[in-house]
C-alpha cells in the first residue's frame, strides 16, 4: 500500500486512527486494501478466523445462527472497529458468523500477522481492549433495545448506526434484509420503514434507503443510539 493511501485509510478507521503513528507503521506492511461484497462471509461458525478486517466505509453484521438455519444480528461493525476479535481474544473461532451487509472498503491482514502484532506489545492491545468494551456495550444495549423499545425506534437506531458507518445518505438495503437484521417479520419492518418515510426522515425505494432528515431520524430513535455512539466516542476518541 502506498504511504499516502495508507494515511487516508488509517484515518477512515477509528480504531486504527486511535493508534500512535509508530504502531500504525508496524501494521502497514501487513495490510491489504480489499472490497467486501454483499453477503460475503468474513468468518464462518466454528471455523478458524483466517483474516481480520478493518472496515473503512462498509457495514458488517455479527450473526448468531440457530440449528434450524435461522439467523439474527447481535451487533454491527463499521469504521469504528474490526472484524476478527476472536483472534485478539485468543479463541481463533466462534459459533457466530460475520456477514458483509453493506459492501465497502476495508484493510485486511492475516490472523497470524495480527496476532503477532498484538503480542509484540504497544498501544494496539490497549486500543483493542477499549474497542472490545465498546462492542460489548453495543451488544448489551441492543439486547435491551430489542426487548423494550417499539420497532420504529429500533429501526431508526439501526439506520442511524448504518448512516454513521457508510457516511453516505443513500445505501442499498432491502426490507427483507433489514427484517433479518432486526429479527422480525418483513411486514413488521415495512410498517416501521413506512412510518419513518411518512414522517419525511427517510425514503425507501427499489432496495435503497435515503436519509433525508438526520435530526428527525435521531428524534425518532430511542436513547440507545445516543448511548452506543457516546460510548464509542469515549473509548476511541
Amino acid at each position: 500500500m502506498a504511504a499516502t493511501d495508507a494515511v487516508v485509510a488509517f484515518r477512515e478507521n477509528r480504531l486504527l486512527s486511535a493508534l500512535p503513528d509508530v504502531d500504525r507503521q508496524r501494521l502497514l506492511p501487513h495490510l491489504e486494501p480489499v472490497r467486501t461484497a454483499l453477503k460475503q462471509i468474513l468468518y464462518a461458525p466454528n471455523e478458524p478466523v483466517a483474516q481480520v478486517y478493518f472496515p473503512l466505509n462498509g457495514v458488517v453484521s455479527l450473526m448468531t445462527i440457530m440449528d434450524d438455519g435461522s439467523a439474527i444480528e447481535v451487533a454491527t461493525v463499521g469504521n469504528e472497529g474490526m472484524i476478527g476479535l476472536p483472534v485478539f481474544l485468543g479463541a481463533g473461532s466462534m459459533p457466530g458468523q460475520a456477514l458483509s451487509q453493506i459492501p465497502g472498503d476495508a484493510l485486511q491482514m492475516t490472523a497470524e500477522a495480527f496476532a503477532a502484532a498484538v503480542h509484540s506489545g504497544g498501544a494496539l492491545q490497549q486500543v483493542l481492549q477499549r474497542y472490545t468494551q465498546g462492542l460489548l456495550n453495543q451488544i448489551a444495549q441492543s439486547a435491551a433495545c430489542n426487548r423494550l423499545h417499539p420497532m420504529t425506534e429500533r429501526c431508526a437506531r439501526w439506520l442511524l448506526m448504518t448512516h454513521d458507518r457508510v457516511r453516505e445518505d443513500e445505501f442499498a438495503l432491502t426490507h427483507e434484509f433489514l427484517s433479518q437484521m432486526l429479527g422480525v417479520r418483513r411486514a413488521t419492518v415495512t410498517v416501521a420503514v413506512g412510518a419513518l418515510q411518512q414522517a419525511g426522515v427517510i425514503r425507501s425505494r427499489w432496495g435503497h434507503i435515503t436519509i433525508f432528515d438526520r435530526a428527525g431520524l435521531e428524534n425518532a430513535s430511542c436513547e440507545c443510539y445516543r448511548i452506543i455512539r457516546a460510548e464509542y466516542d469515549r473509548l476511541l476518541g
